[in-house]
């Protein structure tokens, strides 16, 4: 089938051509030992036995394929024997942002992030296969290391460099579903992405804190967006995707879509209780001027940056300290008050997300647990009554202390302690959400 043989000093293989012409192929190998050569050989031998039946090539022999310097397989797609074209880092990243359609703007902007922190490391002209592991290795070291954010030119945390990682992993695994390089070649293999994890910016809102914000609003659209996420669980994609139609009035639900969550089977939708204070909200918006022949419940305030700009601006005006991550933080504190009052299910129901995704970035430890936990006979917690909002900033309402009891960890197990645990309850006037308020309302939603 194939022949091996010297020829000024140099190893050559010879075989019969594919198109059955007279000519036989020739493969020039060099110099090299004998045995190097002879294992080629039976290589080569395999490679054309798989395509004249059309049978796939061992694991092997793709391994060893996958091992070959670029010039060699030059040498075999010339004479038929593989199809090879060298591809670049740069042009793979291209193809695969051109094939990237159907996600949301948020989700292309952190690829983007991704490129930008590749290419401060790799040069874009480099060869796929010429990258290794050992190169990916020395890039995330120096993502953690010497890289800087280039708007804050702070140094990168080890959950961004995470998320970097995991979308070049992406890139790569397109590039080897495409065939542009082989899994035995993958970059990447073995490279850890490290910890997604990262609280160090954890920070509970408080429901006094939440009270204040809504009295620093400058509009009813604020105040809603805020009970949004603090009362809701939502994020600001969700809240800016809510209509009208959206709201159960009578059922006492809103649907929300997200599209974080909308690739996974079952996950596009959710049905977010009415909690009171989010309906007194909802109400006062949907009854204002502004929202009058509107499909949407957030209109104003469309772009998720104009939204955490003003949001600094309500915080300062409200005396509350900074809150590092204002959505996350405020959606994490409604995570952990619905799985402490209604458990594990309906927490991951309500807020969106599975129950390892919370334990690990939303459930947070609260001042009102630390007490629990050193049995504290009562707990003293501030009871607010609603703000009547007319546009005003006002003054904040005077706190009455609530006495909620407490009971000991000795007298039940941790099941009891978190069925009967009381959260801060918010508390709404009777007269602002009435019983046949619905009857006042165009029956929009289901």
């Amino acid at each position: 089938m194939a022949s091996l043989y010297k020829e000024n000093n140099a190893w050559v293989i010879q075989f019969a051509s594919f198109e059955g012409n007279r000519k036989r192929p020739k493969v020039w190998l060099g110099k090299m030992p004998k045995k190097t050569a002879e294992t080629m050989l039976s290589r080569i031998e395999e490679m054309i036995s798989c395509r004249l039946a059309g049978h796939s090539l061992s694991p092997e022999t793709s391994a060893w394929l996958g091992k070959l310097p670029d010039d060699t397989l030059a040498k075999f797609a010339k004479v038929g024997l593989v199809t090879f074209q060298r591809h670049t880092i740069g042009e793979l990243w291209t193809a695969f942002r051109k094939q990237k359609r159907g996600v949301s703007q948020s989700t292309l902007d952190v690829y983007d992030y991704a490129e930008h922190r590749l290419f401060s490391y790799f040069d874009r002209k480099t060869g796929l296969r010429e990258l290794s592991p050992e190169h990916f290795e020395n890039w995330k070291t120096f993502l953690l290391t010497e890289y800087r954010n280039p708007r804050t030119d702070k140094p990168l945390v080890e959950a961004t460099v995470a998320g970097s990682i995991t979308k070049v992993k992406a890139v790569i695994n397109w590039a080897i579903r495409n065939k542009w390089i082989t899994k035995e070649q993958n970059p990447l293999e073995g490279v850890s992405r490290g910890s997604f994890i990262n609280r160090d910016k954890d920070r509970e809102v408080t429901v006094e804190e939440y009270y204040r914000l809504l009295e620093a609003c400058p509009c009813q659209e604020w105040r809603v967006i805020i009970a949004l996420a603090r009362i809701g669980g939502l994020r600001p994609c969700e809240m800016l995707r809510l209509r009208w139609a959206d709201v159960a009035w009578g059922k006492f639900w809103i649907r929300v879509t997200s599209t974080k969550a909308e690739r996974y089977e079952g996950k596009a939708m959710r049905d977010v209780p009415l909690f009171q204070e989010l309906r007194i909200e909802l109400e006062r918006l949907f009854k204002d001027e502004s929202s009058k022949g509107k499909e949407f419940v957030i209109n104003r305030y469309r772009k998720d940056s104009n939204m955490r700009q003003q949001f600094s601006r309500i915080v300062k005006m409200a005396d509350v300290n900074p809150i590092p991550r204002p959505f996350d933080n405020m959606r994490a504190s409604r995570s952990t008050e619905v799985y402490v009052e209604f458990g594990a299910f309906y927490e991951s129901k309500w807020i969106g997300h599975s129950r390892k995704i919370a334990e690990d970035c939303y459930f947070t430890v609260r001042e009102l647990d630390f007490k629990r936990a050193a049995n504290w006979e009562t707990v003293t917690l501030p009871e607010f009554a609603p703000v009547q909002f007319t546009g005003q900033h006002k003054e904040r309402p005077k706190t009455t202390p609530v006495q909620i009891p407490v009971q000991h960890a000795s007298e039940s197990s941790r099941t009891e302690l978190r069925k009967n645990e009381k959260t801060p309850q918010f508390a709404g006037s009777n007269e602002s959400v009435q019983v046949d308020a619905t009857a006042h309302l165009p029956k929009r939603g289901h």
